[in-house]
């Protein structure tokens, strides 16, 4: 354990340089964030402003209706400034100097077979959410494995559609074969970045209690906004960060999986433990 503990460390640290190095890689997870919350009140609003709206999406085609174009849309928001982030990451990884300007014209590029993966994905999220709502207990189990495993298949399909001619379901089969060609036939995610920033999000929760206790001890509204504000603002920034790095070390691992390759301060080593076994 104390080993992946370090593996993540390290992963973390490599990534961090590459980021240190372009600093813009930062904008692509904060234009994500802002789209996402822009798209949930696009959706949301109207359920709150519209008497009986909720009841109406809830039940029926309506609700299948909106539910899949709320889905869809999210995921081509996220795809689209994944895909702009380690299209960015790749040109650096490579030796060259990417910008803002660089990371989205890659996206733009692709923006079709993005816009046919976020369609997919949707389908995959739909499909898990009916299962988790309709079948219980067994339901949540069945769409929690499944789920995983979806997760591990398409983990480097992004990539892919940046770097390589396919469409999205090729995208997903080369992502698969990747996986098992670089790290073997059965293997499940290990330690990664995650690690880290959960680490950190922890630390700012405990460091945000006592100051919480003090500002609502205080009766002093204006300290509990500050003290608020200021806490979902660390939560949001780690967030941030931790997406950006996730990105470069997903760049990195596409990289050394198709060409063998590794740049900007990531080892061979970092990248074989990536993954892990099963059992």
């Amino acid at each position: 354990m104390f080993r992946r503990l370090s593996n993540s460390w390290e992963l973390a640290r490599a990534s961090a340089n590459v980021l240190s190095a372009d600093k813009e890689l930062v904008v692509f997870p904060i234009v994500s964030f802002v789209a996402s919350l822009l798209v949930t009140a696009t959706f949301v609003l109207p359920m709150i402003l519209v008497q009986g709206a909720e009841q109406k999406l809830t039940n029926g085609p309506l609700g299948i209706i909106v539910g899949f174009a709320f889905y869809t849309t999210t995921y081509f928001v996220i795809f689209f400034c994944n895909a702009a982030l380690i299209g960015a990451a790749l040109i650096r990884l490579r030796g060259g100097d990417p910008t803002v300007a660089d990371g989205f014209r890659i996206a733009s590029g692709k923006v079709g077979l993005i816009l046919q993966y976020a369609l997919i994905s949707a389908t995959v999220g739909m499909f898990l959410r009916a299962i988790q709502e309709r079948a219980g207990l067994l339901g949540r189990i069945v769409s929690g494995l499944f789920g995983m495993a979806w997760n591990l298949a398409t983990f480097l399909a992004v990539p892919v559609l940046v770097s390589e001619e396919v469409g999205p379901l090729d995208a997903v089969k080369r992502s698969t074969s990747l996986l098992k060609q670089t790290w073997g036939e059965q293997v499940v995610g290990n330690f990664g970045i995650g690690t880290i920033t959960s680490a950190i999000s922890f630390a700012i929760v405990v460091l945000f209690v006592p100051l919480g206790f003090v500002a609502v001890s205080s009766h002093s509204v204006p300290l509990m906004i500050a003290v608020g504000l200021a806490f979902v603002g660390a939560l949001v920034a780690v967030g941030i960060v931790n997406a950006t790095l996730s990105g470069i070390y997903t760049a990195a691992l596409y990289q050394y999986a198709a060409e063998g390759t590794m740049g900007a301060g990531f080892s061979n080593d970092m990248v074989t433990n990536a993954f892990r076994p099963k059992g």
